[in-house]
């Protein structure tokens, strides 16, 4: 079998893996300094391949991108056939080989692999991949096709485009030709599918003001341009800040979706008007967040738990109107959403919804049970999926009046606007303002459906956050012993408190998260909880500050 990887060897010799580094592919695949990457990004190569062929020569995406992280560090992840996540159980392939410490061991690993999961390697493996603009991407890309090279990859550049792309083109590739055939796997098919789908949506309606996008100095700058020039309607109006993708110490910095959530406030190069329209993408163009400022200057944040009331709404007067009654709408969320938004979508708007761990890939599994699932986190990373009974279920239906009919063609259109693969800044602003559009509100008219409790996420340095186990989707401690009785105890205090704490998944720290009734008991709790963690669970560094 290791006939198979003959030259895999000779090209690992010249990516050697840093000693002192253990690299862990997380949610979000391997995320580190960029300059660290190069035997990491080289191995994943070879992952691609072999992922490829244990799917009778599917095409398997690989992209390298850290999205919102600084442009110093960088990263990579694999894109399983559909373009969703990478199938968990190769999670711990991807850290496995990322941390061979020899040549022989990284061939020993493909052979090890390939055995447990019965691999035919005479397959062709193909692969599709792209960067974002990030320095150290041409490093990565080199050590990239070398691992490609290494395994005789039928290997597709697509450049320099978003994360969402990447996955958009390949579930293209490997539906074309079928009866789920989802697009043209390019640049021109992707403006031209979300693009004449925003249309059909919005056509005949009123013409919507300017909006302003935040584009973080990333990847989104220039594509959302060339999204705007094949639309090439009134109806998508755009003016786009921070576009600077050449200057180094830029992306990201004081601007983009991760900034604006974090701040609570307008990102640098833009100025707020009581009747404009702002978004914000994140470096990589996943993320989205609208706000905008009232007639008294005060900030307003829409972020994903809005855009999914927003979306859920829409769908489920939708569903309503065409009179289908075996369609149902669910929404899921994590432990970050806002406890208004959670009571809003059970008690008014009466729809299913469910907690998920955070984590992208755990929202797209729980929404894939759902007819039609709307899942965002809150950080404006989120997509809607229509499962294949409610395809079926839509193909089927007769409509038995003009109203009826017009709403099944409204949905056939949502569905073709969504980037179902994964979260897309740029489809799901698209289905933003294409619902906005449709109602013919403002953004402070979107904002006025529920009022956010005020939350506040503190960071604790801890000496391991490995003690810290949870359950209830994030929300209840079960490690370390007693902790949760604390936190209980603390958040009982409070009219309308809710606290959680869980570790992070990229440094010895833990998230705590409150929310309250008011900002002066929100930041209480939250330090309170901030305070307890540090003194019971071996806090490091300096201790969090005191409420004042």
């Amino acid at each position: 079998m290791t006939s198979s990887f003959a030259k895999v060897a000779e090209y690992s010799a010249k990516h050697p893996k840093p000693a002192d580094i253990t690299f862990a592919y997380g949610t979000a695949g391997f995320r580190t300094i960029g300059e660290t990457l190069e035997s990491t990004v080289f191995r994943c190569g070879l992952l691609a391949a072999l992922r490829s062929q244990s799917k009778q020569g599917r095409v398997i995406g690989i992209m390298i991108t850290a999205s919102h992280n600084h442009e110093r560090d960088n990263g990579v992840k694999l894109v399983d056939p559909m373009g969703e996540m990478l199938q968990q159980s190769w999670e711990g392939y991807c850290t496995e080989i990322a941390n061979a410490s020899t040549d022989a061991q990284v061939v020993e690993i493909l052979s090890e692999i390939a055995e447990a999961e019965g691999i035919d390697l005479s397959v062709t493996p193909k692969v599709a991949y792209a960067r974002d603009t990030r320095p150290s991407g041409p490093l990565l890309l080199s050590a990239l096709q070398d691992g490609l090279a290494a395994m005789d990859v039928d290997a597709t550049n697509y450049g320099i485009v978003t994360t969402p792309q990447l996955h958009f083109f390949v579930r293209c590739l490997n539906t074309k030709g079928s009866p789920a055939e989802y697009g043209e796997a390019n640049e021109a098919g992707y403006y031209r599918k979300y693009g004449q789908a925003f249309l059909r949506l919005v056509e005949g309606k009123p013409l919507p003001s300017t909006l302003y996008i935040d584009a973080a100095n990333g990847v989104g700058a220039p594509q959302v341009r060339k999204l705007a020039e094949a639309i090439n309607s009134p109806y998508f109006s755009i003016d786009v800040r921070n576009t600077d993708t050449e200057t180094l110490g830029k992306l990201n910095i004081d601007c983009g979706a991760d900034y604006v959530k974090s701040n609570q406030h307008q990102p640098r190069g833009i100025m707020l008007t009581p009747s404009g329209r702002y978004c914000s993408f994140d470096g990589d163009a996943d993320r989205i967040l609208y706000y905008y400022s009232d007639e008294c200057g005060t900030f307003h944040l829409l972020d994903g738990d809005k855009i999914s009331t927003l979306v859920a709404t829409y769908l489920r007067d939708l569903v309503a109107t065409a009179g289908i009654e075996d369609l149902d709408v669910g929404v899921v969320q994590t432990a970050y959403a806002n406890g208004s938004s959670t009571r809003y979508i059970k008690d008014t708007l009466k729809l299913h919804t469910v907690f998920a761990m955070t984590g992208v890939k755990y929202l797209h599994h729980e929404a894939e049970k759902m007819n039609i699932g709307v899942y965002f986190e809150a950080n404006g990373h989120g997509t809607v999926l229509f499962n294949a009974s409610a395809v079926n279920t839509l193909r089927e239906f007769v409509p038995a009046s003009p109203a009826q009919a017009e709403a099944v063609e409204r949905l056939w259109a949502l569905r073709d606007l969504i980037n179902e693969s994964v979260g897309d800044a740029m489809a799901d602003m698209l289905l933003v303002e294409a619902i906005l559009i449709c109602k013919g509100w403002t953004l402070a008219q979107w904002d006025e459906s529920y009022t956010d409790l005020p939350s506040r996420l503190l960071k604790v340095v801890v000496n391991d956050r490995n003690i810290f186990k949870t359950t209830n989707a994030e929300q209840t401690l079960t490690s370390p012993h007693g902790l949760q009785e604390v936190v209980d105890e603390l958040t009982a205090k409070f009219p309308k408190g809710r606290s959680f704490v869980r570790p992070s998944g990229t440094e010895d720290a833990v998230r705590v998260y409150a929310e309250a009734a008011t900002r002066g008991e929100c930041d209480q709790l939250a330090y309170s909880v901030a305070g307890a963690v540090f003194d019971k669970a071996g806090g490091r560094g300096e201790r969090p500050a005191e409420f004042i």
